[in-house]
Formats: structure tokens, sequence, C-alpha cells
């Protein structure tokens, strides 16, 4: 049956709606002053980009249909960098994971006015400076702010334009990071107000709720097992244009941890000890060489207190502890494609954390990265 051309228009325009992007990315990484290979080989212990040798990042397919006001969001994600970035998905934590470890991102939205927009379903965080995708980021790896703070969110939030400069985001979500469902009947609420102006924007984004849940007194726990308190957490993001060639960007953040419950083998008592957390800071500087080169350094200043994170920094015995790291990194863009990115960053805590070519224990590491990202 011929197609008249109205019918035409009108299938391409369908067509129209449906789109796909993505990127693929691979790296190098080797170690300055540690151990690169075997069972001692050494790494920041952040987010992606820490494997030896040559090694894989992910490849990440975004399919995104655009109605009129309604549209849904599939963010896949393959490769070790994908799997880190769902972790805490209950069922691939119990192993049971299936095709729910690939997805990154999957949700709906409704644009039900200019100024309000509804999104239900698991979406990114909207804490922090960094991103999941290189695409999104300068630097190749990442800081202890982005590892240590929520990678996702799985619930409904609401996106408010206050006027052309201002915006107000209001959201109901499962505990952070647990993405397919939720498995401790706890809800997490979060909150941003945003700046955009024209040469750059400033985000202040708060979170509260409890990440594990309480105990139940009709489902016994272990003797001495401990639940957690209410998680709060406040992150200032923002990123100026100073001159045309010239960028600074800048992130805060402050997370503490309530003491929680203990279940003693015959009853649930509050826990006493002192509230635990992290907080840092992180300076983004980046300037364009040329069309196709640009330098930038981060310098990052992270804090733990109270073991607030176990296994991220050395801690002393009061589980204090704090480092600075220090990275430079180069874009070099190849084509409009392909981004290479070669990188020099310094771990430097203040307690022993690494080992060094001696294997003895040491408070710094400084490494080489060669990181080719490839988008579309």
């Amino acid at each position: 049956m011929p197609v008249i051309a109205q019918e035409e228009g009108e299938e391409k325009e369908k067509e129209s709606k449906l789109t796909f992007a993505g990127s693929a990315d691979v790296y190098f990484r080797r170690n300055f002053n540690g151990p690169t290979k075997g069972e001692f080989a050494q790494a920041p212990a952040t987010s992606f980009g820490n494997l030896p040798g040559i090694a894989l990042g992910m490849f990440n397919l975004i399919t995104t249909y655009e109605g009129k006001n309604v549209g849904v969001v599939a963010d896949l994600v393959y490769g070790p960098r994908g799997e880190d970035a769902v972790f805490r998905s209950p069922m691939n934590t119990g192993g049971m994971a299936g095709s729910s470890q690939i997805v990154n991102q999957l949700y709906v939205y409704w644009n039900v006015s200019k100024a309000v927009t509804l999104t239900f379903g698991n979406f990114n965080t909207y804490l922090g400076y960094e991103v999941i995708s290189p695409v999104g980021n300068f630097n190749y790896s990442t800081s202890y702010m982005f590892s240590y703070g929520p990678f996702s969110h799985t619930g409904l939030k609401a996106d408010f334009a206050l006027s052309e400069k201002f915006s107000f985001m209001a959201a109901v979500m499962n505990p952070t990071d647990m993405t397919e469902f939720n498995q401790f009947d706890s809800y997490t609420f979060g909150a941003q107000l945003g700046y955009t102006g024209d040469k750059g924007s400033t985000y202040l984004n708060f979170l509260y709720g409890d990440q594990d849940g309480k105990f139940d007194t009709d489902i016994p726990a272990n003797t001495g097992a401990t639940s957690a308190g209410t998680t709060f957490q406040v992150d200032l993001t923002t990123g100026y244009d100073l001159t045309e060639s010239l960028y600074l960007g800048l992130n805060a953040t402050y997370n503490t941890i309530a003491p929680g419950e203990v279940y003693n083998g015959s009853t649930i008592i509050d826990a006493t000890s002192d509230n635990s957390g992290f907080y840092g800071v992180a300076g983004y500087l980046q300037a364009a060489l040329s069309e196709k080169l640009k330098l930038g350094a981060r310098g990052e200043y992270f804090s733990v207190f109270n073991t607030g994170i176990d296994g991220a920094i050395g801690l002393d015995s009061n589980g204090d502890g704090n480092v600075f790291a220090f990275t430079v990194s180069g874009n070099w863009k190849v084509s409009d494609n392909l981004m290479l990115i070669p990188e020099i960053r310094t771990d430097n805590m203040k307690e022993n954390f690494f080992l060094n070519n001696q294997l003895a224990a040491s408070k710094n590491l400084s490494s080489f990265l060669l990181a080719a990202v490839f988008s579309f």
C-alpha cells in the first residue's frame, strides 16, 4: 500500500523522537612508586580507573524516547566501570542480578508544565561535581567525594523552574544506590536549589534519610548486629568561566551518619557511639590551550571521622584520617568522537595506607594513566 506524503511526514516525526547516544572507554594505568601487578597491586581507593595495566572502562548506551510532554530514558552500561556504578543493587549483591546489573538509569518523566517536571524511576545522583560517565568528566580518575557519595537514586523527584535563573528540586527515594527495589522499607529525602547564569552555575544539594532501615522485632537479627542511623549530607557544586579559555569549578561536601541500633540477642537498643562520616573540598581549574587541547588540574582534600568510611584512606586508632589528592589531566580532542586523556595523579595520606615498591607501608602513591574515550 503506498504511503502518501502527509503520512510519510508523520512517520518521520515519530521516528525522530527516538534517539541513541553513548560512549566507550579504555585506559592504561601504572604506578610510579608502588606495585602495579599481582596481589600487592596498588591504586587509590576511588571509583573507576583504578585497574592495573591496559584495562576496560565501559560501554554506555543511552536510549531516549521524547514525546510532547512525556518520555523515557534507558541508560545501559557494560564493563567494569558499569558494574561498579550499580554495585549496591540488592539482587546484584545477592548474586542474582541478571540483566539488572547493566541498568545505570531507567526512568520516565512528565513535563506537567513549562515550570514543573516529574521524574519516576532510577536516575543518577544530583549531588557532587563528577558523574559516572567519563564523557561528563574532565579528569578520568574520580575524586574521593564522588566515590563515596551517592551514585544513583530510585524514586520520585519534582523539578521546578522558579525563574529563568533559579530552580528547585525535591525528591523521595529509596536508600542510596538501592536501585532495583527497596529492601529496607526506609526512604530518603533529597532537595536541590540551583542558580544558572551566563558564566556558570551553582547548586546546593541536600540528602536526609536512613540508609539501612530499622531492626524489626518480629525478624530477629544476629547477635551484635548494628544498624546505622540517619544520614545527612549537604553538598555545594559550582563552576564558572573566568575567561573564554579559563574555567574554575568547586565541590564541597559534608556527610554525617547518626548512631543507630544494636541487637543484643534479645532486644533492640540504641547505639551509643558518636556520629561518623566524612567531609571534603575539591577545586577544578581548566584551561583551553587550543581548540583541540585543554589542560586541567584537580586538588582535593578529603577527611574521614570516626570510621565514617573504612578502606578508603589510612585511619588512626580513633578512626580519623585525611588525604590530599592532586591530579593533572590533559584533554586532547583527536576528532569529534575521540578524546585522549593523559593523567598524572598523586595521593598523600596522613596515615599509612599504600605499599611502596619494596612492599613497605607508605603514605603516598603516584601514578600515570592514559585513557581513550569515544562518544557518539
